[in-house]
């Protein structure tokens, strides 16, 4: 039996990307959302000339996020507020949002340089807060190397905090993440 697909809003992106490989390589469906859907559908291209096999189809991040269960949020810190509004009309109670952004601040060259204080107290607890009703958060894969991630040769030695209110949300997540090696 297929898995469900597995939207990943900032799949073109370095951790979104690199998630996106991982779980299609372990046959699991993936959509690769974006802002642009000719940047999804490259990045999907892109997956598909490493994983011919792949089931990857690049779209809107609307579009992406009423492909299946669980939507992965991969996009930086700066970006997740406007990305949780603009799917508030397309995100259905009992979906499951795993929120991967983590509030840091980027200096001009992109390296994190210091922890940004969130007002309810997480970025996760920023996106249940925003997420609309019935909709659940799973905060995971905060500690992964985007580029371990992508490469699909390095063997993945990780563990993968998640935290969330939702016992039966945290649960779906684990599994997901289980489906990767390592």
């Amino acid at each position: 039996m297929t898995p469900p697909s597995v939207p990943i809003l900032g799949g073109t992106g370095a951790l979104g990307f690199g998630l996106a490989l991982r779980l299609a390589a372990q046959g699991v469906p993936v959509v690769i959302g974006s802002r642009s859907a000719e940047r999804a559908q490259e990045s999907a291209a892109k997956l598909r000339e490493r994983l011919p096999e792949a089931q990857v189809e690049g779209l809107e991040n609307a579009a992406a996020a009423t492909a299946g269960p669980i939507v992965a949020l991969t996009v930086p810190f700066r970006n997740q507020s406007e990305n949780l509004t603009n799917l508030k009309s397309v995100l259905e109670p009992g979906q499951i949002v795993l929120d991967a952004t983590v509030p840091l601040a980027a200096a001009v060259s992109g390296k994190a340089t210091r922890l940004l204080g969130v007002p309810q107290g997480s970025a996760a607890e920023q996106a249940q807060e925003m997420a609309p009703e019935g909709v659940r958060v799973v905060a995971g894969l905060h500690t992964v190397n985007a580029a371990h991630l992508a490469d699909l040769v390095e063997e993945l030695d990780e563990d993968v905090p998640i935290a969330g209110d939702d016992k039966a949300a945290r649960q779906e997540v684990k599994e997901l993440i289980e489906r990767i090696p390592g």
